[in-house]
């Protein structure tokens, strides 16, 4: 009886060691999984953490480009507008004038005063021409316009003299302006260059008559 009792503790014992080696093997084995697991999400995490890093240096990069987009945007558009305020200034001044009659001319030429070869300043004799017919454009008070041309000799290139015609007439608009408060509104300037010779730029004298403003009055 004694050793029955003694075969079945060690049955029971033998039963319990083998039912605890299964469990730390099954437990070692979940463990196992789960770390496998852990080390998957970890490693997705990561490489998703990388596109997340990758994505927003580049919708850092394209914001930029985006508000240097915008700005050029901004920029066209004021220029466009601008642009189109001066053109319709312009039209109008030339559709008004175009619409009235010729009511006085003058022309500042050699024969009459001093434009200097290569200069647009406004002599002494020049200012006094148009100090007269600034006279008379106030006193008739009727809202007139006046159209001043540039004009040059044949001497140069043909853009050169544009510029320097373009800077006679200015002359001429900015002494109505600051000596006779012409309003520039009223006063339109263009610039022919050498295109509308009235003598031969061939001789010192002709030449002389070409460096010249024409200055029109139009009701």
């Amino acid at each position: 009886m004694s050793n029955k009792r003694n075969w079945m503790v060690i049955t029971i014992a033998a039963v319990l060691v083998a039912s605890g080696c299964s469990t730390k093997r099954y437990v070692s084995k979940e463990v196992g999984a789960v770390n496998q697991k852990v080390e998957t999400l970890s490693e997705s995490v990561e490489r998703n953490q990388e596109r997340i890093g990758r994505n927003a240096d580049e919708i850092s990069r394209h914001g930029g480009e985006i508000q240097r987009v915008d700005a050029k945007a901004d920029e066209a558009g004021h220029l466009a507008a601008s642009a189109h305020d001066e053109a319709k200034r312009a039209f109008n001044i030339a559709h008004k004038a175009m619409k009235g009659k010729l009511i006085y001319e003058i022309t500042l030429s050699n024969d009459k005063v001093n434009f200097a070869f290569n200069a647009s300043e406004l002599s002494p004799d020049a200012q006094m021409l148009v100090d007269e017919l600034a006279d008379r454009v106030k006193a008739d008070n009727r809202g007139l316009w006046i159209e001043i041309e540039g004009h040059t000799d044949g001497t140069g290139e043909a853009h050169y003299n544009k510029g320097l015609g373009l800077k006679r007439a200015e002359a001429v608009r900015d002494y109505f302006y600051q000596a006779h408060g012409i309003p520039l509104h009223h006063i339109a300037v263009y610039s022919f260059g050498e295109e509308q010779p009235v003598a031969d730029n061939g001789s010192r004298e002709g030449r002389a008559r070409n460096r010249r403003v024409v200055v029109k009055v139009l009701e």
